[in-house]
């Protein structure tokens, strides 16, 4: 029974001496001095301040992306026991003694180091040589920009670590296929490939384009397999099933827990919420949710209430009047009703109180029971303070002359007669019987005698002049019958009125809600809202002095000064290892031109590789090619500003492309014993010119040693590039 214990026990394990090496060297040169400078360096001022507020617990929008890549930045700090006690407000700030500078650097420095061996294991499973992988792996190393944006809290190291880690993974995959389908280690790699795609996507929206590219290549891979006659119906069933689970459903779900998390740690109210619609506020501690917890949930007949449009854009208002009246002329001639004005007001102010009238009855309290106000019900809406009647009637407004002007009516005696009956229309209803809510319930307030219906302008800057305070314009929109946020609004704080007279009903107005209705949101209403916002959201772009277009990437005519030592001459910029960009440039050239040549060949029945060598080099292409491609193109149809930084993706996989092209030209166009030496020494001098430009700009990578100015003045190689020199 115990006859195992003859036998010693053994265990034999492969180590990979060149991925251990490049690990190493990975980690050498991305961590090293990591906590120099101690000061902000370019966008760690924009991403530090998100950091920040993960400390505090408090709500953000970011309309760059979606937040893993910013929980992961904030993951480093937290490791490092940041109070989130900084202000991120100018660039080379020195950091204070309670801000883990190496924590916060420490995972982008992570994921740009392991971008090194992952290169190595790409080119390895695309079943190139050891030689080829080894050199891609060196080429990213000794690549200045990728040293400098992964040595600072920054996100591009870490979306590229994402990007290499799913091809990588989808490649052993696909290797495991053909022996081991549905083993341990296939299931390992697929779903890993589903994790990084969605890891990438969390990061940065860029990395959506890697995921389709990974998509269609699966697609294309399972479209060879349905022709497979060995494989059965059920197999085929399974093998589709697998992939759906790993590369769609897996990756979904990550993607909407990232949203999940990010919610559940920012749960306190911030300056960011107030783009948010009333019901996200009021979920979130403090700030709206102090005003409006206890508020009555049903609008009825008598209810106080606050109209906040629900566009939010140019900025948050609420449905506000005042006593002063719209002149009786405008500046360019016009006439107006000379009636009370009715505004968006982006503040919150007594004047913005509303009480919701039964047209039929006189009483502008709530009924015992409340009588709730439904869909389709028509009301009058009298302002709380002046007590006039929201009306509008066939008079241009005063900015939008195509639309009619609102206001609170006064009786001048003569012939404009009161128009003050309004339809409340819930636009998120669920059936034609709901009830008005308080903050849940987005309504259009159409007037009865126009059918116009009550919109915020909805022209950018919009605003009053002096005799309207520059409040925002409120309109009746005729021609439009469409759905436009404009158009709706929601009610966000409300109280049940008591007081008929209006002196106690000022005092009303005044006092806080008593009733406690409880109005939380569910995480997909939450999801949904906050990923609109991101989508949608867009802040005004302004041009910068490092802004650059997507054609000057590929020459790599522009640079970004990263940072400047406030007294030395040192300093750190965003530029790259010349002649590796210029190698990528032309591997990428050779690869398209000699393509074409073996395509037009093969079209004649020519075939001047083998079959083996000519799929190797069509996969590779797929990858290398099609990565450089999904990276890089996207950014002409962008309308944003662009930085360098942009291109680095893209970079990385022309890079990979580098050694793939070196390895077909010397064993498929040097035939000769003789052209196969001078081809190596070319490679081997080559290397040497990259290993010296590393060399020659390491001190403006990592902003030591300090150079004099004459030195910095010898690395400005191109006239568009901006070193900074000292005046003397």
């Amino acid at each position: 029974m115990l006859g195992f214990l003859k036998k010693p026990v053994v265990v034999t394990v492969e180590i990979n001496m060149n991925l251990v090496a490049l690990t190493v060297l990975g980690l050498i040169s991305r961590l090293w001095g990591l906590s120099y400078p101690r000061a902000v360096v370019f966008d760690e001022v924009y991403y530090g301040q998100f950091v920040s507020l993960y400390m505090k617990r408090i709500f953000f929008v970011d309309d760059s992306g979606p937040p893993f890549g910013h929980m992961l930045l904030a993951l480093g700090g937290y490791l490092g026991g940041f109070d989130g006690n900084f202000l991120w407000n100018r660039i080379g700030a020195e950091y204070s003694m309670n801000v883990p500078v190496w924590s916060l650097r420490l995972l982008p420095a992570l994921a740009g180091a392991l971008c090194v061996p992952l290169a190595y294991q790409i080119l390895v499973e695309l079943q190139f040589s050891h030689c080829a992988a080894l050199g891609a792996a060196l080429l990213i190393l000794l690549e200045n920009s990728l040293i400098t944006q992964s040595r600072f809290m920054l996100l591009e190291s870490i979306l590229i670590f994402f990007i290499l880690l799913a091809i990588l993974s989808y490649l052993k995959f696909y290797n495991l296929q053909r022996h081991s389908s549905f083993s341990g280690s296939w299931w390992f790699w697929l779903v890993l490939t589903g994790v990084a795609c969605s890891c990438a996507v969390g990061v940065k929206y860029m990395g959506l384009f890697i995921y389709m590219l990974l998509l269609a290549i699966a697609g294309l891979h399972f479209w060879h397999m349905i022709g497979d006659q060995n494989l059965s119906n059920i197999s085929l069933v399974c093998h589709f099933l697998a992939r759906g689970l790993a590369l769609v459903i897996i990756p979904v779900a990550m993607y909407l827990s990232f949203f999940y998390v990010h919610l559940t740690l920012l749960y306190r109210s911030g300056p960011h919420d107030q783009i948010m619609t009333s019901a996200f506020q009021a979920s979130l501690e403090g700030g709206l949710a102090r005003i409006t917890q206890g508020q009555p949930l049903e609008v009825a007949y008598g209810s106080q209430i606050t109209l906040r449009n629900v566009l939010g854009k140019p900025m948050q208002c609420w449905l506000h009047s005042h006593t002063n009246t719209y002149p009786i002329r405008y500046e360019n001639g016009r006439g107006s009703s000379h009636q009370q004005q009715v505004t968006c007001y982006p503040f919150k102010d007594v004047n913005n109180w509303w009480i919701v009238k039964d047209p039929g009855m006189q009483q502008l309290v709530v009924s015992n029971p409340p009588r709730p106000v439904r869909h389709g019900h028509i009301v009058q809406l009298v302002h709380g303070i002046t007590t006039r009647y929201l009306n509008t009637h066939d008079v241009a407004a005063p900015l939008s002359p195509h639309s009619q002007e609102v206001s609170c009516y006064i009786d001048y005696n003569i012939s404009m007669p009161a128009q003050n009956l309004w339809r409340v229309e819930i636009v998120n209803r669920e059936s034609d019987t709901d009830v008005w809510k308080t903050i849940l319930s987005e309504v259009r307030l159409v007037h009865v005698n126009t059918s116009a219906v009550l919109k915020a302008s909805g022209f950018i800057g919009a605003s009053l002049p002096e005799w309207g305070y520059r409040q925002l314009e409120v309109v009746g929109e005729k021609l439009s019958k469409g759905y436009h946020q404009s158009m709706v609004w929601n009610v966000e704080e409300h109280r049940y009125g008591k007081s008929q007279e209006q002196k106690e009903r000022e005092v009303e107005l005044h006092s806080p809600t008593q009733m406690d209705i409880s109005k939380n949101l569910s995480f997909m209403a939450k999801f949904t809202e906050l990923q609109w916002k991101i989508l949608t959201l867009k802040n005004e772009d302004t041009e910068h002095k490092y802004s650059s277009s997507a054609l000057d990437w590929i020459t790599m005519d522009t640079n970004i000064a990263y940072w400047l030592h406030p007294t030395s001459g040192a300093q750190i910029h965003l530029l790259g290892n010349v002649v590796t960009w210029a190698s990528a440039n032309v591997a990428a050239l050779v690869y398209t031109c000699l393509s074409l040549w073996y395509l037009i060949r093969r079209r004649r029945k020519i075939y001047d590789i083998p079959e083996d060598a000519w799929q190797l080099w069509v996969s590779a292409g797929g990858i290398c090619v099609g990565g450089w491609a999904v990276n890089y193109l996207p950014f002409f149809l962008m309308e944003k500003t662009l930085f360098l930084y942009h291109y680095l993706p893209a970079l990385t996989f022309q890079i990979l492309l580098i050694p793939i092209v070196l390895q077909h030209l010397g064993n498929h166009l040097c035939r000769s014993l003789l052209l196969k030496s001078m081809f190596s020494a070319l490679v081997v001098a080559w290397f040497s010119s990259v290993y010296f430009v590393y060399c020659t700009f390491s001190p403006v990578t990592y902003g030591e040693p300090t150079l004099s100015v004459a030195e910095l003045k010898d690395l400005r190689w191109k006239d568009s590039w901006n070193i900074l020199i000292r005046k003397q």
